[in-house]
């Protein structure tokens, strides 16, 4: 669920899809389902620790980690926003070589490593869910939930990757107006952060 709003990650995949084909998304997916997965049960694993052995309230300033994961956030998205920008006349459809899929793989990997969203959501939304008692906390358990929550944004983000395809194919949308609005929202969700944060502070 985490990955149905638009975001940085989707909103890549999408620019993909379109500039790159379905194969290219598949490997970008696949990528970034697996680092989910490792991150998932990583993240996990630390919930249950500090759901046992650590007092969240007296520990951890939610505000504060929210500052610093935003102030990452909008660095991130500024420059996603600003490549794809300069990028915008330079889409093409090249062929499905090695090298190619490589460069998505290893692009879902990266953005799978520095995606810091998932830092606070799984700390505080595993650490709920554990306390709540809605999942086991052994290995086993913990392998399955990660890998669902892997299956999970895979699905999630095909959807996106469909959705993108079929956009420009029944609108006939060239690729430079997608990326040049993609490269927009990215801008305006890096400026929510930072209103966000303004906000936040004149309080």
């Amino acid at each position: 669920m985490g990955y149905i709003p638009p975001g940085n990650i989707n909103l890549t995949l999408a620019q993909l899809t379109i500039n790159r084909g379905m194969r290219q998304a598949w490997s970008f997916i696949l990528a970034f389902s697996c680092v989910e997965v490792l991150f998932t049960f990583g993240m996990m694993r630390f919930a249950r620790w500090v759901s046992s052995d650590v007092d969240i309230d007296s520990s951890v300033n939610s505000v504060r980690i929210s500052t610093f994961v935003d102030a990452f956030m909008i660095v991130l998205l500024l420059v996603m926003a600003t490549v794809t920008w300069k990028n915008k006349d330079k889409a093409h459809q090249p062929k499905a070589t090695e090298e190619s899929r490589k460069g998505s793989v290893l692009l879902g990997l990266a953005l799978g490593v520095l995606n810091p969203v998932q830092i606070p959501f799984w700390l505080f939304f595993g650490n709920y869910v554990i306390l709540h008692e809605w999942i086991n906390t052994n290995y086993l358990s913990l392998v399955i939930f990660s890998f669902g929550s892997g299956l999970g944004s895979a699905l999630a983000l095909y959807a996106y990757a469909h959705f993108a395809r079929y956009i420009q194919e029944k609108f006939a949308l060239s690729s430079m107006l997608i990326n040049k609005s993609i490269a927009i929202f990215l801008y305006i969700l890096a400026i929510y952060l930072v209103v966000k944060q303004v906000v936040i502070y004149l309080r």
